[in-house]
């Protein structure tokens, strides 16, 4: 009997954490006769549920000092949520109002500002 400890391979370290999705997309996209709204309207925040996808942003004192007081201020309004929750919760709206007012939005219009 060998004494020697059994390591698992690489493919066992390094395989996906997730199956992927195998459904099967139209080549040339979506059959045309649905809106553009209709698209938009199937975006929205994760909401709770497992990110397997991480961006790292850095922002100042300050700035996380606001995201604290929201996230305290919807606390004590019943709505318990995590500062994830709360930043993909807002990038949703903002990226929904840049589709739907191009440079209207309010992101567009802070953005030519700075």
């Amino acid at each position: 009997m060998s004494r020697r400890v059994s390591m698992p391979a690489a493919d066992d370290l390094f395989r996906p954490t997730v199956v992927p999705d195998h459904t099967v997309a139209d080549p040339e996209g979506d059959d045309g006769d649905q809106p553009a709204e209709g698209k938009s309207a199937k975006k929205g925040p994760s909401g709770r549920v497992r990110h397997d996808e991480k961006m790292t942003v850095y922002v100042t004192a300050d700035e996380l000092l606001d995201i604290e007081h929201a996230r305290l201020t919807l606390r004590r309004s019943g709505l318990s949520v995590d500062r994830g929750r709360l930043v993909r919760e807002a990038v949703a709206l903002v990226l929904a109002d840049l589709e739907q007012n191009g440079d209207d939005s309010v992101l567009a219009q802070r953005l030519m500002q700075a």
